[in-house]
């Protein structure tokens, strides 16, 4: 087995997680993860918040800061854009978190679609705004 594939890359967890689901949860936050990567094939993905509540973490996509993360409930799945409130969402596709002054999230139900070109847009301009703070000079 190669490093790359070895049980302790953030790929392979997510993968285990997903596999792990068994049923539309898994197969949804799975077609939104390929869409993450044809949107940006440089994106990185991680697992976070690993905790004894939740021993399998939150995958995460990361390009110069944290893209989205994707939460997985018992009756949908959460798409949190750490930057959503900043990002241009033409298409509607942020459904919670819209109170918020920085978060966005799309949750997703069983039987419900996601248009993946207004999709793959605000993982594009999630990218864009990261990379543009990234190059920004600190002040002080």
């Amino acid at each position: 087995m190669s490093p790359e594939m070895s049980e302790d890359t953030p790929a392979a967890r997510i993968d285990a997680k997903l596999a792990g689901l068994g049923d539309w949860r898994g197969e949804a936050l799975s077609r939104m993860r390929a869409l993450i990567h044809e949107a940006d094939p440089e994106v990185v993905e991680a697992v976070k918040w690993v905790k004894p509540s939740n021993p399998s973490g939150v995958p995460t996509w990361e390009h110069a800061g944290i893209v989205c993360t994707g939460e997985v409930y018992k009756a949908y799945v959460k798409l949190t854009f750490a930057q959503g409130a900043a990002l241009d969402d033409p298409q509607g596709l942020f459904n919670a978190g819209l109170g918020g002054g920085t978060r966005r999230a799309i949750d997703i139900r069983e039987g419900d679609t996601v248009d993946p070109d207004a999709f793959k847009a605000l993982v594009r301009e999630a990218v864009a705004l990261n990379a543009g703070k990234a190059r920004k000079p600190k002040r002080g």
